[in-house]
C-alpha cells in the first residue's frame, strides 16, 4: 500500500471562492485523492482556510465584524461549500489555529538559530488618513511593468511580477482610498533565501518530472534580474501569528505578526496536527517527519501558478533551512488560469460564477466534470456558457446518462428489474472487453501522472465504448430473434454500469454513488481484470432503474444564467 500526502493550496478566508480557484487547486487535488484511495492506497488529504493578512482584515472591516469572528464564520461557510462539491478532505483546518501559531514560531526560532533570519530596518508605506503602516496588499496602483491599473504592492495579478509598494505608479490605500502616503522607517525580519539559492536550485533540478509550468516559474524567480531575494516575513498588523522566537519573545518585534506567506504554508503541517487533535487520525509525524516514517510518503501539492514561487522557493527554504527532518514536497501540480467569458475571474472584484452560486443552479457533478475535463493545464482556459452547455449535454447526458437509461429501461421492459440469465459472450463482447482494458490502462497512466484532461478524455472514451457496443449489438432487435443472446448483451450492459461507477467516482462521485445504488452493488474495488469486473453482477441480481442522471441544459437556461452572471457579484 503506497502512502500519499496531498495538499491543496489553502484559500483565503475573504469570501466565497470562484470556479477558477476551485479548478486551480482543490478540485484536482480531490480527484487525485479519490483515485489513490480507490486504488487501495493510504491517503491524507489536507486543506485549510488562510486566515491571516490583509484580505482577512479588509473583508472583516467590510462585513463590520471583528476579524476573529469573521474568520470563524467564513471557515464554516467555506467548509460547507467544499462538502457541497464533494471535496473529500481528511481535515479542513484553519491557519489561525493554535497548532499553526506554535509551529510557525518554532520555525522562526530554528531558522534564526541557523542564521537564516535577519533584522532589517526598512521604509514602509504609511497612510496618514488611516493612521497606520500599510502592508503591501493594502496598497494598489498601476504596475510599472505591464500597466495594469489594479496591481497590488506585493505583486501584479496581471503579469505576476513581484513588486514593492514604491514601484507602483499613483499608489493609494485600499482602506481609505487616500493617496496621502509616505515612506517611514520600521524594522522587520527577513528570511535569508538568497543564502539558500544553490541548495534550492539543486533541489528543483532534481525534480525532473515536474510540470514545465512549475519548473519554469521557479527558475524564473531563481535567476531573473538579481536572482532569489531575501523576503520579509513580518508585518505591522494586529491580526496574525505574534512574532516570537520559539516560545521566547523577540526583542524589537513587539506588536508585529508574521507575514501571511510565512505562516500559511506551515499550516499544511499544522493541519495534520489539527486532524489528530480532532480525533480523526493519529501520529501526524509519520506523514511529515522523515525520522518518523515519512520517507515512504509521496507528497503532492496542487495550486494555481500564482502560488508556485512560494511553494518552490519560500516554503522549501523554511523546511530546508530549519535543518530538521521535515518532509519536502515530491511533486507540484500547478495550473494556469481559468478565465470567465472573455475576462478574468476575480474574488476581490466579484467577477464570475462563485462556488455557492454554482451549486444553487446545478448539482456538483455537472461542474466537477466540466472543470476537470477542461482543466487549464498547458495554457489558460476559458469558461463560456455555450461550451459548458455543450459539454454537459454531450458527455454527461448523451453519453453516460443515456447509456444507463437505455440499458436499465430495456432490461426492465423485457426481463424485469433483475440481471437476466442465459446466453454467452461472443466475439463482439471480447472486443469490447479488450478495448476497455486497453483504455483503462491508459486512464490509470494519465491519473498516475495527474494529466487531468487526458484522464477525463480516456474516461469519456470508456463510456463511449459502451454506447457503441449497445448500438451495434442492439439487444432490442436481438431479443426478437434470440432472447438468450439479448440476455447476455443486457447482462454485460448492466455490469458496465457498475464498472463505470467505480471508474467515474473520482470525477463525479455523487453520480457514481447513485449508479452503484441503482445496481444495488457494494463492491467498488478498482478493476485489475476487466472481464472479471464485468461478471460481478450475476444472473438473478436485482437492480432498480435510476432517475435521469443528468438533465440536459436548455438554451433558455443557458441564456438566463449568462444574463444572471454577466460579470459581477453583489
Amino acid at each position: 500500500m503506497a502512502r500519499h500526502l496531498i495538499t491543496s493550496a489553502i484559500p483565503y478566508i475573504n469570501g466565497i471562492k470562484h470556479l477558477g480557484n476551485l479548478v486551480g487547486s482543490q478540485l484536482p487535488a480531490d480527484l487525485f485523492a479519490r483515485y489513490q484511495r480507490a486504488r487501495g492506497n493510504e491517503v491524507l488529504f489536507l486543506c485549510a482556510t488562510d486566515e491571516h493578512g490583509t484580505p482577512a482584515e479588509l473583508a472583516a472591516t467590510k462585513a463590520g465584524k471583528p476579524v476573529a469572528e469573521y474568520c470563524a464564520e467564513m471557515h464554516e461557510v467555506q467548509s460547507k461549500i467544499a462538502d457541497g462539491f464533494g471535496l473529500s478532505f481528511d481535515h479542513f483546518g484553519r491557519s489561525s489555529s493554535a497548532q499553526n501559531q506554535s509551529l510557525t514560531q518554532h520555525f522562526a526560532g530554528v531558522l534564526a538559530d541557523q542564521n537564516l533570519i535577519a533584522e532589517v530596518s526598512e521604509t514602509q508605506m504609511y497612510s496618514h488618513a488611516d493612521g497606520r503602516y500599510l502592508p503591501d496588499r493594502y496598497i494598489e496602483g498601476t504596475c510599472p511593468n505591464c500597466g495594469f491599473d489594479s496591481a497590488r504592492g506585493d505583486q501584479c495579478d496581471n503579469c505576476t511580477k513581484q513588486l514593492d509598494p514604491v514601484d507602483l505608479i499613483n499608489p493609494h490605500s485600499t482602506i481609505s482610498g487616500s493617496t496621502d502616503l509616505e515612506m517611514r522607517e520600521t524594522k522587520h525580519l527577513y528570511l535569508r533565501q538568497s543564502q539558500m539559492k544553490d541548495q534550492l536550485e539543486a533541489w528543483i533540478d532534481s525534480k525532473t518530472d515536474w510540470p514545465v509550468l512549475t519548473t519554469s516559474i521557479a527558475k524564473k524567480w531563481l535567476n531573473d534580474g538579481d536572482g532569489l531575494q531575501d523576503r520579509g516575513i513580518t508585518r505591522d498588523l494586529d491580526w496574525g501569528v505574534p512574532v516570537k522566537r520559539g516560545d521566547a519573545d523577540w526583542p524589537g518585534m513587539e506588536g508585529k505578526v508574521f507575514y501571511v506567506w510565512f505562516d500559511a504554508p506551515i499550516e499544511y503541517i499544522a493541519c495534520s496536527q489539527e486532524w489528530v487533535d480532532a480525533g480523526k487520525g493519529n501520529d501526524w509525524q509519520r506523514w511529515w517527519r522523515t525520522d518518523q516514517g515519512a520517507d515512504d510518503v509521496t507528497y503532492t501539492q496542487f495550486m494555481g501558478k500564482d502560488n508556485v514561487p512560494f511553494h518552490t522557493l519560500s516554503f522549501p527554504a523554511t523546511i530546508l533551512g530549519s535543518g530538521e527532518t521535515w518532509k519536502l514536497v515530491d511533486y507540484i501540480k500547478s495550473f494556469n488560469y481559468l478565465n470567465y467569458d472573455g475576462g478574468q475571474f476575480s474574488t476581490s472584484r466579484g467577477r464570475g460564477v462563485f462556488m455557492d452560486q454554482a451549486l444553487e443552479i446545478l448539482p456538483a457533478d455537472y461542474w466537477r466534470w466540466w472543470l476537470l475535463s477542461n482543466a487549464p493545464e498547458s495554457s489558460d482556459a476559458e469558461f463560456t456558457w455555450e461550451n459548458f452547455q455543450a459539454n454537459v449535454n454531450k458527455d454527461l447526458a448523451d453519453v453516460l446518462g443515456n447509456f444507463v437509461s437505455r440499458i436499465t429501461k430495456f432490461c426492465r421492459s423485457k426481463f424485469g428489474e433483475v440481471v437476466p440469465e442465459g446466453g454467452s459472450y461472443g466475439e463482439q463482447e471480447a472486443k469490447l472487453i479488450a478495448d476497455i482494458t486497453a483504455r483503462l490502462r491508459d486512464y490509470e497512466t494519465h491519473m498516475n501522472a495527474i494529466d487531468v484532461r487526458k484522464a477525463a478524455a480516456e474516461l469519456r472514451a470508456i463510456w463511449v465504448a459502451g454506447n457503441e457496443y449497445l448500438q451495434s449489438s442492439a439487444p432490442w432487435s436481438t431479443f426478437k430473434e434470440d432472447p438468450e443472446t439479448a440476455a447476455a448483451q443486457v447482462r454485460l450492459g448492466l455490469n458496465l454500469i457498475r464498472l463505470y461507477a467505480v471508474l467515474s467516482a473520482p470525477f463525479i462521485p455523487s453520480t457514481a454513488a447513485r449508479m452503484m445504488e441503482a445496481m444495488q452493488a457494494s463492491n467498488d474495488t478498482w478493476p485489475s481484470d476487466v472481464a472479471e469486473a464485468l461478471s460481478h453482477l450475476t444472473a438473478g441480481h436485482e437492480f432498480s432503474v435510476p432517475d435521469v442522471l443528468f438533465a440536459k441544459i436548455t438554451d433558455e437556461q443557458r441564456e438566463e444564467w449568462q444574463d444572471r452572471f454577466a460579470g459581477t457579484r453583489d
